[in-house]
């Protein structure tokens, strides 16, 4: 542990109901440090955090751009974070005892959305456990994100600075074989690329509260773009289906999930 504290009480002129409070304060702050400092030290073993495509409270996959957001926010904490149905560098997915697991629960409210991020490790162990972020945002989609950045503050308590651990690959017991020979196993399947959709006409931008809608020349709303933390970064959202749009290499992607699968277009916007 990083820092010691030593509290006597001999010296003090207090009844003992008071010197009794000041006993129990000194191991609360004491049990602080301890739980910190461990919190610190166990996420620093770790570079790698997978997020889930749909948290157990969403209805669809990246739901309100919850879990592109989380995963973005674990990057800007410095892990290098994947969405499960992502490719994945190949020491993950070798072993996944080598990444935490990120999982985002809700507790239900009548005028508040309330999430709680945990980290876990391979065997479940609670590593990280946010305060609990809240926001009474009327909207779904800007409370959503509003009370998961409110929960990520608590990683502003936590310095995490990857230590360079590696975590062997866990021993299987080989049974041998009863048959002549093995069957042949069929080949990994190999991660594609999206293909991307060309703009099929230019979409005006104007501006919201929160972000932009995107207009057509009809003139009718395509889109309506939340703005978050990053620069040239909007979670998007149109109709039930939700994803983000950024700016790459000079141009504008739509990205989401259909059936599991991920779908980029290219837009044409105008500011």
């Amino acid at each position: 542990m990083d820092s010691f504290i030593f509290v006597t009480f001999s010296g003090i002129n207090c009844n003992p109901e008071a010197r009794n409070f000041m006993k129990a304060s000194a191991l609360l702050i004491l049990v602080f440090f301890t739980v910190t400092t461990y919190a610190q030290n166990s996420l620093n073993n770790y570079k790698y955090v997978i997020v889930p495509s749909k948290f157990s409270f969403s209805k669809e996959e990246n739901q309100y751009g919850l879990n592109t957001l989380a995963k973005l926010l674990l990057e800007e904490k410095g892990f290098s974070a994947f969405v499960a149905n992502e490719n994945m560098p190949a020491e993950v997915a070798a072993n996944k005892c080598s990444a935490l697991n990120a999982e985002v629960t809700e507790r239900k409210g009548l005028f508040a959305t309330r999430l709680t991020i945990t980290l876990k490790d391979c065997q479940g162990n609670v590593l990280f456990k946010s305060k609990e972020g809240n926001s009474r945002e009327k909207e779904f989609q800007p409370a959503y994100e509003m009370a998961l950045r409110d929960a990520f503050t608590s990683f502003n308590d936590v310095q995490y600075k990857y230590d360079g651990t590696t975590f062997a690959q866990p021993q299987q017991t080989v049974i041998p074989a009863t048959t002549p020979a093995a069957p042949a196993q069929a080949p990994a399947p190999v991660p594609t690329t999206p293909s991307v959709t060309e703009a099929t006409g230019v979409l005006y931008a104007q501006a919201t509260p929160n972000g932009y809608q995107l207009i057509d020349t009809t003139p009718k709303k395509v889109l309506s773009l939340f703005k978050t933390s990053v620069q040239d970064f909007y979670i998007a959202v149109d109709g039930p289906t939700s994803g983000v749009v950024f700016r790459k290499n000079e141009e504008w992607l739509y990205e989401y999930y259909k059936d599991s699968k991920l779908v980029s277009h290219k837009l044409q916007i105008k500011f």
